[in-house]
């Protein structure tokens, strides 16, 4: 069952970085009205973990379905084809989204060469993001057309 593994880790990740969002948006927010000076580093840490919490949701909105989709669109056509356009469709979901996780390894290996200006981390840590969006959105896809067809 490693879905379930990987829809926990998808949930928890989500959990974490949205709260760490909110937790660096807060110091930043306290830091400038209450301090002298805010951290440099609020600012580019809230940026690194909301794109987190978007890599980490993406897939799970797959999975349940929140997508928006053409509902009306598909629902003019018999169910018949109606299966088969969606079958189409996550397979070149799939293929698209398989394709990107390939390349988001090579975006990964660029951002070893740069660091991030403020916080002095690589900058494979924010591209690493991408892996796991693609990745899960690749997954969900794969499942989802697997569904259809058994």
């Amino acid at each position: 069952m490693p879905h379930k593994i990987i829809d926990r880790l998808l949930k928890y990740g989500t959990l974490l970085c949205t709260l760490a969002f909110l937790v660096s948006v807060l110091l930043q927010i306290f830091a400038r009205f209450l301090l002298a000076s805010a951290p440099s580093w609020t600012e580019e840490a809230s940026r690194l973990f909301f794109i987190y919490a978007i890599a980490f949701s993406a897939g799970s909105a797959i999975k349940g379905g929140y997508y928006v989709s053409l509902e009306y669109f598909f629902n003019l056509f018999p169910l018949r084809y109606r299966t088969t356009l969606e079958k189409v469709t996550l397979f070149f979901n799939s293929a698209l989204f398989g394709l990107t996780t390939i390349y988001a390894f090579k975006f990964v290996g660029l951002g070893l060469l740069e660091s991030s200006p403020s916080m002095s981390i690589s900058m494979a840590v924010a591209f690493f993001s991408m892996v796991i969006l693609f990745g899960s959105l690749c997954f969900y896809s794969i499942r989802a057309l697997l569904k259809l067809i058994w």
